[in-house]
């Protein structure tokens, strides 16, 4: 495992780049510091031609417990201090979750609580153990909820459920998140990390440049008319259908045999 910082961990295998949050003494907690840690490493995953996925997890016991708020002690006195820290550390940060040009997981165990569950359902997948929970927490201590937890959840679960998960910051359990469509797979603690990594692997086979042209149409139809979503899908087909992708897909499909995504035929 390579050090990024002291609060910022990586490992390389097959293919898939694990980025691990290392702050277990404090369940994770994300600080500006650590905020700034993940964005540099998320950037530097997607700058490495030889990292095809990403997984996001933590050290320890958690995913992660949330914002650390030790360094805003007095912040209610300090006109624009949190809205300050929100958009230097926290906002950079999801937006480089969801503009990185490849897939993320989001590896959850333990908690997810506050923004730490913001960050998990920026990533494009969620992939829980049979411990891991989510957590709206913001209302607890009488905030509302960030790092794009109100843009993301509705999405997932619905305006009504979203807005009473966060009104009540009720704990949701990794069997009630798969039946909410919260996560994609519940895996047992044991064989968690096993589990994930498998999963990786398995997406880092599949064809990386039309799954990130994927994840780009994605981002942009969130925001589209049905008519605008039609002209995108158009353009970028016409895209992936240049790529070399494309014709190994066709070239492996004519032979009847799995196709070769991870090296250009010469």
């Amino acid at each position: 495992m390579n050090g990024q910082t002291a609060v910022v961990l990586t490992r390389d295998l097959n293919s898939v780049r694990t980025i691990v949050i290392h702050q277990p003494a404090k369940l994770n907690a994300l600080s500006g510091e650590t905020a700034l840690a993940l964005r540099e490493a998320l950037e530097q995953a997607g700058a490495d031609p030889a990292v095809r996925v990403v997984v996001l997890t933590g050290e320890g016991r958690a995913f992660c417990s949330g914002a650390d708020l030790s360094g805003l002690t007095g912040a209610v006195s300090a006109p624009g201090l949190v809205q300050e820290h929100v958009e230097r550390f926290f906002n950079p940060l999801v937006l480089t979750l969801r503009h990185l040009n490849k897939p993320v997981i989001a590896a959850v165990h333990g908690v997810a609580a506050g923004a730490g569950a913001s960050l998990a359902l920026a990533c494009d997948l969620r992939l829980c153990s049979e411990s891991a929970s989510f957590v709206q927490i913001f209302s607890s201590v009488a905030l509302v909820p960030d790092c794009g937890s109100a843009y993301f959840l509705p999405r997932l679960v619905g305006l009504g459920r979203a807005f009473e998960l966060m009104a009540f910051a009720d704990r949701l359990g990794a069997a009630e998140s798969l039946r909410l469509g919260l996560c994609q797979a519940v895996f047992t603690d044991d064989t968690f990390a096993a589990e994930v990594q498998a999963y990786a692997e398995r997406l880092a086979a599949r064809p990386a440049h039309a799954l990130s042209l994927t994840k780009q149409l994605l981002n942009a139809a969130s925001e589209q008319t049905l008519e605008g979503t039609l002209g995108l899908e158009a353009r970028w087909q016409q895209v992936a259908s240049e790529h070399w992708e494309h014709a190994e897909g066709l070239r492996a499909f004519g032979q009847k045999r799995p196709p070769d995504y991870r090296q250009r035929p010469l």
